[in-house]
């Protein structure tokens, strides 16, 4: 799977997509739940072949991009779905 941006900030390992669309809801709705799992597999696999990435929680974000906007970052963009 391509990760757009690994981000690691305390014992969170972020597997972020970046999706340009005109707006917010059409950036999440853009990643569907087998492009989700693939993203999660894959921050799963390299956190597992890592020693020093070992024990992170995964978690996915997105970054949204909209013309004329501020891009906007989602932590764990789809919890709950």
């Amino acid at each position: 799977a391509e990760i757009d941006i690994l981000a690691l900030r305390g014992p969170v390992l972020a597997v972020v997509e970046v999706k340009s669309r005109a707006s917010l809801e059409a950036a999440l709705e853009a990643v569907g739940p087998d492009q989700r799992e693939r993203l999660r597999r894959a921050g799963q696999t390299l956190a597992a072949r890592r020693p020093d990435l070992s024990g992170r929680t995964v978690r996915l974000d997105l970054v949204a991009l909209a013309p004329g906007r501020r891009p906007r970052h989602l932590a764990d963009a789809w919890a709950g779905l």
